[in-house]
């Protein structure tokens, strides 16, 4: 494999073509990646391509269009596979993203399998796509939803973990990187203590895919669910992955065309794995380019990557440390690119309203994560989030807006 280019900030912005607008007549500053980050170029022309040059419904034509946009639709899904490091291209199941996946899981495998009584675990720092669906299925099926506690640093408490484990846990849904916190979770030795139960194990990558070195056999989990566009890939797009014998017995989540076999009015029978969970016309354009950002990705390499992200997080943290009355929320040592604040009596939200007008862009709110916050006893935090194509000079104009904030609203 060809090795990575050398790593310089200045070349990779050139790659983004929103990076040069300017937004309240100042420079764009964009630090809300962990909601979705900008694409590249090579990503653009990917969509461009596709509806300029072999538009086309996919797998069922045998003209050459169709077969185009099917070879090119198929071979995202390799490239999944390839980044994530399962085991076969049958268990990469194409969603809208992170939130159908897990309601996949909750509607599929979750009715099949949970009954009353049985208990599912979730963290207290959960994002609500991976509250809800679990709600929903234990008021249904009349099972019992537990809740890992958080610590005050923002990590989670391994004791409490051990000690609500027992016969009757059937699913742990945990976040393997918090979107309001950045901590980072152990969850290779949480699925390994799930497993000592009997449990499966459900991963929210939604955050940690783009960070992380991923590889879904070695941390052993059941299921893993990422969406495309935190990832420099289009919105609209997901990946949903599971062990192939679980998704083999698992009941079909939607029906319609592509995901069947054979139909009549008598009977239907489904299609094999990955199609059986994939009924319709999929977002052909997007999962294609989807290839685009992970060859992107592959093309920098993930440590270069998380380098420079992990100066950025270093530098703002010391930054922001050093500004009277600002707190950061979540302190764990190990943390993505990501940091939470609040500012003594002030809102966030006109916070973030300020600093819109000098053009930078960041998340003010509870991140949907209203019971996280909860927990730490605030309305929502201030978040900045980073990629490989911010800088440190945009932290500077960052913290020199917070002081500007401070100053107005004081």
């Amino acid at each position: 494999m060809k090795a990575p280019e050398p790593f310089e900030v200045l070349d990779i912005r050139k790659q983004f073509p929103i990076l040069s607008r300017k937004v309240n007549e100042k420079n764009l500053i964009y630090f809300d990646n962990a909601a979705t980050s900008q694409k590249p170029q090579c990503v653009i022309d990917a969509l461009s391509d596709y509806y300029s040059r072999y538009n086309a419904n996919i797998h069922r034509g045998i003209h050459t269009l169709a077969e185009e946009a099917t070879l090119a639709y198929e071979a995202s899904r390799h490239a999944v596979q390839e980044f994530i490091s399962a085991a076969m291209v049958e268990e990469i199941i194409f969603t809208r993203g992170t939130t159908e996946g897990i309601n996949l899981v909750a509607y599929s495998w979750g009715r099949q399998n949970i009954k009353a009584g049985d208990e599912i675990l979730i963290s207290e720092m959960e994002h609500h796509s991976n509250i809800v669906p679990w709600q929903i299925l234990c008021q249904e099926k009349n099972a019992i939803l537990k809740v890992i506690p958080v610590l005050d640093d923002g990590t989670l408490s391994m004791d409490d973990y051990q000690r609500l484990l027992n016969k009757k846990t059937k699913l742990v849904a945990i976040v393997q990187v918090s979107n309001a916190l950045g901590t980072v979770n152990p969850v290779k030795e949480m699925i390994s203590m799930a497993h000592q139960f009997g449990a499966k194990v459900l991963v929210d990558a939604a955050q940690s895919a783009v960070h992380l070195d991923i590889d879904v056999q070695d941390l052993d989990c059941d299921f893993f669910a990422f969406s495309g566009h935190k990832l420099y890939a289009p919105t609209g797009v997901g990946v949903l992955y599971g062990k192939k014998e679980l998704l083999e017995a698992m009941p079909v989540f939607q029906g319609g065309g592509e995901m069947i076999r054979e139909v009549s009015f008598e009977l239907t029978t489904y299609n094999d794995l990955p199609y059986k969970y994939e009924a319709g016309t999929p977002n052909i354009a997007d999962t294609i380019a989807l290839k685009s950002a992970l060859d992107f990705i592959k093309s920098i390499g993930k440590e270069q990557i998380r380098k420079h992200e992990n100066e950025l997080l270093d530098y703002a943290t010391r930054q922001l440390e050093d500004i009277p009355g600002l707190k950061i929320i979540g302190k764990a040592t190990e943390k993505v690119s990501l940091v939470s604040f609040i500012l003594k009596n002030i809102h966030p939200h006109d916070v973030g309203v300020l600093l819109d007008h000098l053009g930078i862009a960041l998340r003010t709110g509870h991140h949907c994560t209203q019971p996280l916050m909860k927990r730490f006893g605030i309305p929502g935090t201030i978040r900045a989030s980073f990629a490989l194509y911010n800088t440190k000079e945009e932290i500077d104009i960052l913290v020199e807006g917070i002081y500007k904030s401070i100053k107005m609203l004081s």
